[in-house]
C-alpha cells in the first residue's frame, strides 16, 4: 500500500473520536513489527523516526528512512512516515526528500519567545513543502540527557490559554502537551490529568498529542482519547518487549550466535505490543 499522509490519519482519527498511535522505529525489526501489529489490529499507524534514532545510525537518515518506508509500502495496513523530535534545522530540511509527510519540530527546550520564533520558521518551511507539522509546549521529561523531571511538578504541565496562543502564533498542525506522562517509562504507572486534557481540547484548535505513552495504562489512554487526545506516541514499550525477548532467549540458550534466532521472537514481542496499543487507542 502507498504511504499515507500523517495529517490525513490524524484528521480522520480526530473526526471519528478515536486515537491514532505512532510508534518509534530504531531498527528494521521495529518497522516490521509495527507493520505486522497494525495488520493484526486492522488499524492504521504512524511509523516515526526520531533525531536520536538518526544519531544512532551514524547521523544519516536515508538508510533507516528508506528501509522503514519500504516496510510500510509492503504492508496492507495504512501507514505513514513521521520524523520525530527534530531539534536541528539540517535534519528538518531532509524530511520531504526522504518520504516523510510530517515532522515533530521540538523547540520546547528554548525560552518561550524563542520557541515560538523557531517553530514559526519551521512551520513556514514545512508548509511550503506540504508537510504536516507538530510541536510541543510544556515539559514532557524523561528524554535521554535531560535532568529528571516530575511530571506533576508545578509549571510542568501545559497551560490551555498559553497553548491556544502558541498554536495561533506558530501555525502548527498538532500540539504535544504535558499532562502527566513522561518519556522512557518502563512501568505503566503514569496518571494523566484528564480535566486538563479536556480544557486543552476546548482551547486548542488542532489535534493534541500525548508523548511518553509507554508509561500510561490502557484505561488512562482510553480516558485521554475520550477527553480529546488524538495522536498517542509509543517508544519505550517496544524496546522493553524487544530487550525482554532477546534476554529470555539468550538466558535459555547462551550458545546461539545467529541473531535471527533471537531477533525473530523480539520482533514478534514488539508486534504484540503494537497491536495492543492500536486496539486501546481505537476504543475497542
Amino acid at each position: 500500500m502507498p504511504l499515507v499522509n500523517t495529517g490525513d490519519l490524524v484528521s480522520a482519527a480526530a473526526a471519528e473520536g478515536r486515537g491514532i498511535a505512532a510508534f518509534n522505529v530504531i531498527t528494521l525489526e521495529h518497522a516490521e513489527a509495527i507493520a505486522a501489529g497494525a495488520e493484526t489490529a486492522g488499524a492504521p499507524a504512524i511509523l516515526q523516526i526520531s533525531e536520536n534514532a538518526v544519531k544512532f545510525h551514524g547521523g544519516t537518515l536515508s538508510a533507516i528512512a528508506a528501509a522503514t518506508a519500504a516496510v510500510a509500502r509492503a504492508s496492507s495496513a495504512p501507514l505513514s512516515l513521521h520524523l520525530d523530535h527534530v531539534v536541528t534545522g539540517a535534519l528538518l530540511r531532509t524530511a520531504a526528500d526522504e518520504g516523510f509527510s510530517s515532522v515533530m519540530y521540538d523547540a520546547s527546550r528554548l525560552a518561550h519567545g524563542r520557541n515560538i520564533e523557531a517553530t514559526e520558521d519551521a512551520v513556514r518551511w514545512a508548509h511550503e513543502r506540504g508537510l504536516w507539522i507538530e510541536a510541543e509546549l510544556g515539559k514532557v521529561g524523561g528524554k535521554e540527557g535531560e535532568a529528571p523531571l516530575d511530571a506533576h511538578a508545578p509549571g510542568v504541565r501545559t497551560d490551555p490559554e498559553e497553548a491556544a496562543d502558541y498554536v495561533t502564533a506558530t501555525g502548527v498542525d498538532a500540539l504535544a502537551v504535558a499532562v502527566g506522562s513522561s518519556h522512557a517509562m518502563t512501568q505503566r504507572t503514569a496518571t494523566l490529568d484528564h480535566t486538563l486534557i479536556a480544557a486543552l481540547r476546548e482551547a486548542v484548535p488542532v489535534p493534541l498529542v500525548l508523548h511518553g505513552s509507554s508509561g500510561v495504562p490502557d484505561e488512562e489512554i482510553r480516558a485521554a482519547v475520550a477527553a480529546g487526545m488524538v495522536k498517542i506516541n509509543v517508544g519505550t514499550a517496544l524496546n522493553t518487549a524487544f530487550t525482554g525477548a532477546v534476554r529470555a532467549f539468550l538466558d535459555a540458550d547462551a550458545k546461539t550466535v545467529d541473531p535471527r534466532k533471537y531477533l525473530a521472537p523480539a520482533r514478534e514481542a514488539m508486534s504484540s505490543v503494537v497491536a495492543g496499543f492500536l486496539t486501546t487507542v481505537s476504543g475497542r
